[in-house]
């Protein structure tokens, strides 16, 4: 699903390194995030 310019990126649920969970909307309107997805270099994609 790719996003245009502008458009907010859908809410998710990580793990964080406390073993706690984050979600990206915990930020929403306090911080600006950047999010950067790429493939390992052992995938296929």
């Amino acid at each position: 699903m790719a996003l245009k310019v502008g458009q907010y990126a859908p809410d998710f649920v990580l793990e964080n390194h406390l073993g706690g969970k984050t979600r990206l909307s915990d930020y929403l309107g306090k911080k600006n995030v950047v999010l950067a997805f790429f493939p390992l270099a052992w995938t296929p994609v």
